[in-house]
C-alpha cells in the first residue's frame, strides 16, 4: 500500500473510564489521508468509545487528539464537523419526528433561509442517489415512519453530504448492519469511491469479510486497547479471531453439523399466507425447526413476522398460530429495550407470570433469571441490577435474546436480530439456537445475511410482500436466494 505521510486524525494515549469499567486503556490510534482503516474486535472491545471520542461525542479521561497536525483543545462535536470529521453511529442518530430533509438541516445548519427544506432536501436526495441508485427515499418523508433498513440509508448519506465544511474523516460503526448484502455492496463501493477521493474512513464491522475486502489497514481491540495492525493483505479470518481473541477453529460452518428433522414429522406451530399473496404460497413452520426468511430488505418479511407475533394473542387474517410467541427485535433501540430500566428487568417483562410470588413480583426470582441467562448467554456486566445502557450494543442484543429464550414462549420470531453482534457471539447465539430447537422450540428467522440462512432447516424468500421461493435446506445457495431477490416467480 502506498504510504501517505499525512494522518488525519491522531489519537495518542487515550483513555477512558465509565466509573469502574476500563473502556479505552491509553490507546494509541491514527489514520492517514486517502485510507480506509478497518477497526474490528468483540462486543465491548472499546470500538464504538474509541469513534465516539474521534466523532467528539465524549471526551477522553487522558491524551491527545490531533487533527490535521494539530493538538486539540476543547474538542467537541460541533469543532470536529467543521474540521471534517462525521460518525454514522451504531445506535442511529436521527430525529424520528422529523423528516429526511430536516435531518439534514440539523447536521447542516448553513442551510438556511428562503426555500430551506427544498434545498436540503436536493442535497441528501443527490446523496442518496449516488450511494444508493433506486433507493425510493422522499425527502418529505419522516424518519419515523421509514422501516430501520432507510434510517440507515438516510443516516449513511446524510453523513457524505458537504456543505460549506470540508468531508475529512467518515467514521461508519456497523454501517451494513440492518442493510442486505445488494445495498451494503453499493455503500462499500461508495466508501472506495471516497477514499480514492482523498478522503478517510474507518469502517468498523463484525462482518470480517467486509473489513479484508474494503480496508487498506486493519486494526484489532480487545479489552480497551489495540493489539494487532497491519495491512489488510496480513491477515485472513483465522488470523483476525485469533487477534480478538477467538478460537479460529470454532470457524468451521455450523451447517456441516446440522442434521435437519425431515418435515411434516412434527407439528405444525405457524401457518402465514402473507397479505399481498394471491397464489397458494403459504409459510409453514414446524414444531423445533428453525425457518429462514431471506430476500432484499424491506420486502415484507418483517411484515409477516410482526402478524405472526400478534396472530398469538389476536386473529390476524392469514396467519394462525398454536402457542405463546416472543419477538427478538432487531432495531433494539426503538423496538427492543427498555432503555430507563435495569438489566435484569429488561430480561424478565417476558415472564412476569414466573416472577409473580403472591400478587407481588420477586426481585429475588427476578435476579435468579437474570444471573442465569446471564451465564448462559454471556453478558458482560460486573452487575445485572445495572441499567441496560450501561451494555454494549451487542451485549444489549443478548438481553433481548434472554428475554425471549427465558420466556414460556414456543416460538420465537427473530427480526434481524445479529446487529452489533461479533463473531464470537453469533457462533455461541447459533449453538443456542439449534439447542432451543432440539428441546422444541420453533424459530422463525429474518436475516440480511446470507451466511446466517445456512443455520436454517427451511428457508422462504421475499419479493415485493410475496413469497417467490420456498427452498428446503438442501436446495439452499447464495446464488438462488440472491436470484430469487431479484426475479419475479416461484421456485418448487
Amino acid at each position: 500500500m502506498r504510504e501517505l505521510p499525512v494522518n488525519t486524525v491522531s489519537l495518542d494515549g487515550v483513555e477512558k473510564h465509565f466509573g469502574a469499567v476500563r473502556a479505552l486503556a491509553g490507546v494509541d490510534f491514527a489514520v492517514r489521508a486517502g485510507e480506509c482503516v478497518g477497526l474490528v474486535g468483540h462486543n465491548g472491545a472499546g470500538k464504538s468509545t474509541l469513534m465516539h471520542v474521534v466523532a467528539g461525542t465524549l471526551i477522553p479521561d487522558r491524551g491527545r487528539i490531533v487533527i490535521e497536525g494539530e493538538a486539540r483543545q476543547a474538542y467537541s462535536v460541533v469543532l470536529a464537523h467543521k474540521l471534517g470529521v462525521r460518525c454514522v453511529f451504531q445506535e442511529l442518530s436521527l430525529c424520528p419526528n422529523l423528516t429526511v430533509a430536516e435531518n439534514v438541516h440539523v447536521l447542516h445548519p448553513s442551510i438556511a433561509g428562503w426555500r430551506w427544506r427544498k434545498r436540503a432536501g436536493e442535497l441528501i436526495r443527490g446523496e442518496l442517489e449516488e450511494i444508493f441508485p433506486d433507493h425510493r427515499i422522499a425527502p418529505d418523508a419522516i424518519v419515523g415512519d421509514l422501516p430501520i433498513g432507510k434510517r440507515q440509508m438516510v443516516e449513511v448519506a446524510r453523513a457524505f453530504t458537504v456543505t460549506k465544511d470540508p468531508l475529512r474523516l467518515v467514521i461508519l460503526d456497523e454501517p451494513t448492519s440492518s442493510l442486505d448484502s445488494h445495498r451494503a455492496g453499493q455503500l462499500l463501493s461508495h466508501v472506495r469511491r471516497v477514499v480514492a477521493a482523498g478522503a478517510s474512513c474507518i469502517l468498523i464491522s463484525h462482518l470480517l469479510g467486509e473489513i479484508l475486502e474494503y480496508s487498506d489497514r486493519i486494526m484489532v481491540m480487545r479489552d480497551g486497547l489495540v493489539v494487532a495492525s497491519d495491512n489488510a493483505t496480513q491477515f485472513d479470518r483465522s488470523k483476525l479471531m485469533t487477534a480478538m481473541g477467538g478460537a479460529a477453529a470454532r470457524r468451521m460452518r455450523l451447517a456441516e453439523q446440522i442434521i435437519a428433522t425431515p418435515r411434516g414429522t412434527t407439528a405444525v406451530r405457524v401457518r402465514a399466507h402473507p397479505a399481498t399473496q394471491s397464489d397458494g404460497i403459504h409459510l409453514v413452520a414446524h414444531e423445533g425447526e428453525i425457518v429462514g426468511l431471506a430476500g432484499l430488505s424491506g420486502h415484507g418479511q418483517t411484515e409477516i413476522l410482526l402478524s405472526i407475533f400478534n396472530g398469538a394473542t389476536r386473529r390476524v387474517p392469514g396467519i394462525s398460530v398454536t402457542d405463546p410467541v416472543a419477538l427478538i427485535a432487531g432495531d433494539r433501540q426503538s423496538d427492543g429495550i427498555f432503555p430507563l430500566w435495569s438489566i435484569a428487568k429488561n430480561i424478565g417483562i417476558r415472564s412476569l407470570a414466573a416472577l409473580r410470588s403472591g400478587y407481588l413480583l420477586s426481585s429475588e426470582l427476578e435476579d435468579r433469571l437474570a444471573e442465569r441467562w446471564q451465564k448462559r448467554i454471556k453478558i458482560h456486566t460486573p452487575n445485572m441490577r445495572n441499567n441496560i445502557l450501561s451494555l454494549s450494543g451487542g451485549n444489549q442484543q443478548k438481553a433481548l435474546f434472554a428475554r425471549a429464550l427465558g420466556s414460556e414462549a414456543k416460538i420465537v420470531v427473530m427480526d434481524d436480530p445479529m446487529r452489533g453482534v461479533d463473531v464470537n457471539t453469533k457462533l455461541e447465539v447459533y449453538d443456542l439456537i439449534r439447542a432451543e430447537a432440539r428441546t422444541g422450540r420453533t424459530f422463525l428467522w429474518y436475516t440480511t445475511e446470507i451466511e446466517e440462512l445456512q443455520n436454517c432447516d427451511h428457508v422462504y424468500v421475499f419479493r415485493n410482500g410475496r413469497i417467490v421461493a420456498d427452498l428446503p435446506r438442501g436446495e439452499l445457495s447464495e446464488e438462488l436466494v440472491i436470484q430469487s431477490s431479484f426475479q419475479e416467480g416461484t421456485t418448487p
